[in-house]
């Protein structure tokens, strides 16, 4: 399984996962294609190698030069398109994020008009899904491009108390807005992450300015975008994770922890504008392989004990754990205080699943308490074949360790019911079933 870790440390943005994805190997002639085909005029992108902290990383830059530009400002465009602390307002001031961060979308743009840096005109949802549709993305890569732009105008809208349609243009129709969501659909296909995995996110602190006052970070929107994920405010006080950071790590993210069991292929590095010379102002990406021999990782172990529950709820507890994220269920038979027979409850979760499957437990259950720690899961590598046998299809489910199958069993419920079908023991259908298979 290839796997993708993003790691947040310095937070998140746009220009920053585009980076890190070009460091990363994403060729940067795809990329200028894949986004040229959005016909967004002169509209063009720069990366280049920069230091963050003494670390090495790409800095992924939008550009768009009007007609009526003096010959000089396009050239400091192209020479020094980093720099732009002077006015505070390019196209990388705001999306360029944890960098100088008070640009959250909204104010981002609004001041782009107001410094000739109008890039463009704001386009409505609708016209900015009708650019993609027509842009040579691949479906998929379009579908999840629509997909967050719809996300990050439903946010905008339950924000300010609107319809999505009655949205501001500069909220969700910018440049660089349509450049990085884009960008990372296409990134992302050309990484083809089976399963990705995001740190907790650092989201800075401090006030944010926007086009709508002055706001506390993380910024509404922001917030709204990350809706439950794990966040946490460091030492650096800036806005740390832009609306479109959010966007993108809660779009791609399976789970929220530590680095997973993996073999790292690719490293990326993605710088924002400014540079802290105490943490790498850098978002990193790790691609690689999951390590067969730790598959799950770590997980959590749940327990308690229980002697005065009526026993037909223990069936429906059971059902509501592993809809809630349970991976295993199982109750043993104990004997506890006062001679009692009782019942204890062990459920095996995902970490990031323990306050679901606590909020089961006590909801459905009669303890009053309940105990959890952390272990570690060794699994072997699974599959669910299919095998023809004299009689039919039947499933295996087939085991390896390193490449080599340990086991290969033949799933019972094909067996029972070719079994019923032909008027045979069950046991005699296994029999056939592993004698037609073949590794």
């Amino acid at each position: 399984m290839k796997v993708a870790y993003f790691d947040c440390f310095s937070g998140l943005s746009g220009d920053m996962a585009l980076g890190a994805l070009l460091d990363a190997g994403l060729p940067l002639a795809d990329l200028r294609t894949a986004l040229g085909g959005l016909a967004l005029g002169d509209a063009h992108v720069h990366a280049k190698k920069v230091l963050r902290a003494g670390v090495s990383a790409t800095k992924f830059t939008v550009h768009a030069h009007k007609h009526d530009h003096q010959p000089e400002h396009g050239h400091d465009h192209r020479e020094h398109g980093h720099d732009h602390g002077e006015h505070g307002h390019h196209q990388e001031a705001h999306h360029h994020g944890p960098e100088e961060h008070g640009h959250h979308h909204e104010a981002h743009h609004h001041d782009h008009a107001e410094h000739g840096h109008d890039h463009g005109e704001h386009r409505s949802l609708p016209e900015i899904f009708g650019l993609i549709d027509r842009s040579s993305l691949t479906p998929s890569a379009r579908d999840r491009a629509k997909g967050m732009f719809q996300r990050l105008a439903e946010a905008e809208a339950s924000i300010h108390q609107m319809p999505v349609e009655r949205v501001h243009l500069h909220e969700v129709g910018a440049l660089d807005s349509i450049m990085d969501i884009v960008g990372i659909a296409f990134g992302m296909e050309w990484v083809g992450a089976d399963r990705v995995v995001c740190s907790p996110l650092n989201v800075g602190g401090g006030m944010v300015h926007s086009a709508h006052g002055l706001f506390p970070v993380p910024a509404p929107a922001t917030v709204k975008l990350l809706g439950t994920t794990p966040i946490y405010s460091g030492a650096v006080q800036k806005e740390l994770v832009t609306p479109t950071g959010a966007l993108i790590a809660t779009e791609y993210a399976s789970s929220f922890g530590p680095v997973p069991s993996m073999s790292v292929e690719q490293v990326g590095y993605g710088a924002g504008d400014r540079d802290d010379p105490s943490t790498p102002n850098v978002f990193r990406v790790l691609i690689g392989r999951s390590d067969e021999r730790a598959a799950a990782g770590r997980v959590t172990v749940v327990e308690c004990e229980i002697d005065d529950m009526n026993p037909q709820i223990f069936g429906v507890a059971m059902e509501r754990l592993y809809a809630a994220g349970a991976l295993e269920v199982f109750y043993v038979p104990v004997q506890m205080k006062k001679n009692r027979p009782g019942t204890l409850l062990t459920v095996i979760v995902p970490p990031e699943r323990l306050a679901s499957i606590s909020d089961v437990i006590f909801s459905e259950t009669t303890t009053i308490g309940l105990r959890h720690y952390e272990a570690e899961r060794e699994c072997l590598a699974r599959e669910i074949v299919s095998v023809d046998t004299p009689l039919g299809a039947v499933r295996f489910k087939v085991s390896r360790r390193d490449g080599r199958v340990v086991t290969a069993t033949p799933e019972f419920d094909d067996c029972a019911r070719i079994a019923a079908a032909n008027q045979l023991a069950v046991k005699d259908v296994q029999r056939i079933a592993i004698q037609a298979y073949r590794p």
